[in-house]
């Protein structure tokens, strides 16, 4: 064995990186140096595939630089804190995925998730699918001791889930509709399954995954149908698909006064009448990331361990991620979240 070789294998670690549109690689690369001040060396234990993942890898609409290790949802466990970084070693982690700039209108008002900058870890700097990851210590939130790691990690979608639920304002007792049992739109489920004291419905052309997120949160399953839902007056919902047909019919289901908040991911324009939102006054409210709800939805996670964990997809390798990112396209996987293990 050669001096070289021997360094690349203490210095290696595997990691999947997105080479342009349709192109991901299971790769070994160098490992990070040590941290520089302020940062924070982090061995990931799990990691969330985000729905944004998914459509960044088939469009390309986020790519910043090639090649880079996405993964923005993810808990790890810090390794070495640089200079002036708060985090000790052994404590497990969160990555708040937001990279913003600090300096526009918006980020000086502390709306950090709608810098006119915004970026977001795994795209603009390197991300969790890898073995290990450096970033400022500012970006890392430690979660309660004992969070299972897989839990953890669904602390970063749980926020946005629940940045979408306070776009609603859901009054007390206000029935909610969710469209779309993923990731996002099951975990603002149980968000609201938790928080909320209003009727919960779900609506997802996936029987098994609307069945899933039935039995975690005790929501009642329902067709996106005027009929059946005409006795409900619904003047909340919340859109988790992406997809313009659903978003349609949820502006004709609204009660006059009602409020749609969008969290799904469009792949295109979307028809829609607006005449229905002037004489019905219906608000359409976007919900881009989350604000302050971080730290709440870790807590929320570790409160609520074993019942999240039902929603998680038994973890896979990261020489199987690539894979895993066409079976999730192809719509194989039941679960609401899959996870890489590094």
């Amino acid at each position: 064995m050669t001096v070289e070789s021997a360094f690349f294998i203490v210095a290696g670690m595997k990691a999947v990186r997105l080479h342009g549109v349709a192109d991901i690689r299971f790769e070994e690369i160098d490992a990070p140096g040590a941290p520089p001040p302020g940062h924070v060396r982090v061995a990931v234990k799990a990691a969330g595939i985000c729905g944004s993942d998914l459509h960044n890898f088939r469009t390309g609409q986020w790519i910043s630089r090639v090649p880079a290790t996405p993964g923005h949802e993810f808990s790890g466990v810090v390794v070495e804190a640089g200079p002036g970084a708060a985090l000790s070693p052994g404590t497990l982690v969160v990555a708040d995925s937001r990279v913003w700039c600090g300096e526009c209108p918006q980020c000086r008002d502390g709306a950090y998730n709608l810098c006119a900058h915004i970026g977001f870890v795994g795209e603009v700097c390197e991300g969790g699918f890898a073995e290990e990851v450096v970033l400022p210590a500012h970006q890392l939130l430690a979660v309660p001791a004992g969070t299972p790691p897989e839990v953890a990690a669904l602390a970063e979608p749980l926020a946005v889930a629940l940045h979408g639920l306070a776009r609603l304002t859901l009054p007390k007792g206000a029935p909610l509709l969710v469209a779309g049992c993923g990731a996002i739109g099951g975990l603002a489920a149980f968000a609201a399954s938790r928080l909320h004291d209003g009727p919960l419905l779900v609506a997802d052309r996936n029987a098994a995954r609307a069945s899933l997120v039935a039995q975690v949160t005790g929501a009642r399953i329902v067709p996106l149908d005027a009929a059946v839902l005409a006795g409900e007056r619904l003047g909340h919902a919340l859109e988790a698909t992406g997809s313009g047909a659903v978003l349609t019919a949820l502006a004709g289901l609204m009660a006059p006064g009602g409020r749609v908040a969008l969290v799904g991911i469009f792949h295109g324009p979307v028809s829609l009448d607006a005449n229905l939102l002037v004489e019905r006054e219906i608000t359409l409210l976007g919900s881009h990331a989350f604000a302050d709800e971080l730290p709440r939805a870790a807590a929320l996670a570790a409160a609520n361990a074993p019942a999240l964990s039902r929603l998680v997809a038994a973890g896979v390798a990261l020489e199987d991620l690539p894979a895993t990112y066409q079976a999730l396209l192809a719509g194989e996987v039941l679960a609401l979240k899959t996870l890489a293990r590094p």
